[in-house]
């Protein structure tokens, strides 16, 4: 059997994958868009008690206890602040509803696994194993983020991926 240029694209390592382009700093960064609930502005939080840094707090959409974290400050880039062109990105993670905070959305990109190179073992500001890897779109770097492992990450213990794999 033959397989036609256009089937070699379809092919397990061939297949474009989207992701949503976004700016902290003076980095941009992405992650998978399938996790991406929603886009909005950023709004006032109910403050947690003892809560890292980073985890802003919580605020209720529609109904759901929604922790926000800002990336910015998970990732030691710069000082955080939140006007009205602050941007908070709702996701689905392992089934838990997350905000990230993030500097501005800037597009979505799709990437083959031919695009994306393997994180860097060091010069990055943030630990690697929340990176998926390293893109270049348009000319420029982009920092591909592995958010299931950000959200379920021991530090922020937002997620607790025992409690669900135990139960059946």
């Amino acid at each position: 059997m033959t397989k036609t240029e256009g089937d070699h694209s379809k092919q397990s390592n061939g297949v474009e994958q989207e992701f949503l382009s976004f700016v902290l700093g003076d980095e941009n960064y992405a992650l998978d868009i399938m996790s991406v609930k929603e886009i909005r502005g950023y709004e006032s939080v109910t403050k947690i008690a003892n809560a890292p840094t980073f985890v802003k707090g919580v605020l209720n959409l529609r109904g759901d206890i929604v922790p926000i974290v800002d990336l910015r400050m998970k990732f030691n880039i710069g000082q955080a602040t939140y006007d009205e062109f602050t941007i908070v990105i709702m996701l689905n993670v392992n089934d838990r509803i997350v905000g990230v905070v993030v500097d501005a959305v800037s597009d979505v990109v799709k990437l083959s696994a031919q695009d994306i190179l393997p994180p860097p073992e060091f010069g990055v500001s943030f630990d690697i194993r929340f990176l998926r890897g390293l893109a270049t779109v348009d000319e420029k770097m982009v920092i591909l983020v592995n958010i299931e492992a950000l959200i379920g990450s021991d530090e922020l213990g937002l997620v607790d991926l025992n409690a669900t794999a135990g139960q059946e």
